[in-house]
């Protein structure tokens, strides 16, 4: 019995003194047997994209749809829609770029306030304002373009859901990001040049 629990003591030491130095090279494909996290991977790209398109989804969701019967005036509607879409952009969004990035500040390039200020939120609530604007607009350019396609002037052919309404709000928040980039690139070229 006792020659059962007889300790190994040179395996113990042997694994407590490892480092690089001292143990056998392993291959990449070895070490990701053993590493958790998801098999399947996405892009950055993809993940901001998706993370984006779901967080205004599900602000249509909740604050739209689900506030919707109790605040039927169309301009409460907007402001609470764009008040609560900055909101969830500096306080969910944004965070969650910030928490998944590899590097500190690998996300920011998918941030149109990529600062942790308190003024943030309010710039986030402005922007979100102007990004809602556009995305009414949308709405607007695309059930007049149906109106005169089917002629069906009393209905409206494409409502607002979740799913397309963040699809809507993703791409002017990418375009309006893609622009601020442009224009600051412009700029730190100017200034190295002059």
């Amino acid at each position: 019995m006792s020659e059962y629990y007889r300790l190994n003591t040179q395996a113990v030491e042997d694994l407590v003194t490892a480092d690089e130095s001292n143990s056998p090279p392993v291959s990449a494909a070895e070490l990701r047997k053993y590493r958790s996290g998801p098999r399947v991977t996405m892009a950055d790209w993809a993940k901001a994209l998706l993370i984006k398109c779901w967080f205004a989804g599900a602000v249509c969701f909740f604050f739209l749809w689900g506030l919707g019967i109790y605040v039927t005036d169309y301009w409460d509607q907007l402001l609470i829609l764009g008040v609560a879409l900055g909101i969830v952009t500096d306080l969910l969004t944004n965070n969650l770029f910030r928490f998944y990035a590899k590097t500190p500040g690998a996300n920011d390039r998918w941030m149109m306030f990529p600062q942790k200020k308190f003024i943030a939120l309010f710039l986030n609530v402005l922007y979100a304002f102007l990004v809602l604007a556009c995305v009414v607009m949308t709405y607007q350019a695309v059930n007049a373009l149906l109106v005169a396609i089917t002629g069906a002037r009393d209905t409206v052919p494409l409502g607002v859901g979740p799913i397309l309404f963040g699809v809507f709000v993703t791409a002017w928040d990418q375009l309006f990001i893609t622009m601020k980039r442009m224009l600051i690139k412009i700029f730190r070229d100017a200034r190295k040049r002059g």
